[in-house]
């Protein structure tokens, strides 16, 4: 059995509002154990002893069908979760900046992005870019404006670096 971190796209910030009770049921019921929910932003930990490409698969089929939504998970396990934290290739806290992780399925996409850069550090990971932006900065940042778009919804999620460590605390 795995531990697995599946981090759930565009959950209850601005999106698709979700209660976290009701989803560690619908990925009870779907066959996943141990389930635990993260902050209300779409962060949960599992336990199954399926591969990270069944887990993705299944949560979001569970999510769609208990929510009726077009739900899209990233699913890490929790030795590669920890990994990606720890390569975080900036000072971790910086005095009005913020530190995230966008996790990536797509090759070509995680190219697009690293490439954008303006006034926020990028770097590619990974699977991952890693950036940093001055606060009130995010959704105005290039990648900020970028992730908003429906392109990247299937393949892409943003975690700040807290975030991440308070899933791997768990």
């Amino acid at each position: 059995m795995t531990r697995y971190a599946a981090f759930l796209r565009g959950v209850n910030v601005g999106g698709v509002n979700l209660r976290m009770a009701d989803v560690a049921t619908a990925l009870t019921g779907a066959g996943f154990t141990d389930v635990t929910t993260v902050l209300a932003s779409g962060n949960v930990l599992l336990t199954s002893d399926s591969p990270v490409t069944a887990v993705r698969v299944a949560a979001e089929s569970a999510l769609r069908d208990a929510f009726g939504y077009d739900a899209w998970v990233l699913a890490y396990d929790r030795d590669a979760l920890a990994a990606i934290s720890a390569a975080y290739p900036f000072e971790r806290e910086v005095d009005g900046h913020h530190s995230y992780v966008t996790f990536v399925t797509d090759a070509d996409v995680l190219d697009e992005l690293t490439g954008l850069s303006a006034e926020e550090r990028v770097e590619r990971g990974d699977g991952v870019v890693y950036w940093q932006v001055p606060k009130n900065g995010t959704l105005d940042s290039a990648i900020g404006k970028t992730m908003g778009t429906k392109r990247y919804k299937s393949s892409t999620t943003t975690r700040n670096l807290r975030t991440l460590e308070k899933v791997l605390a768990k």
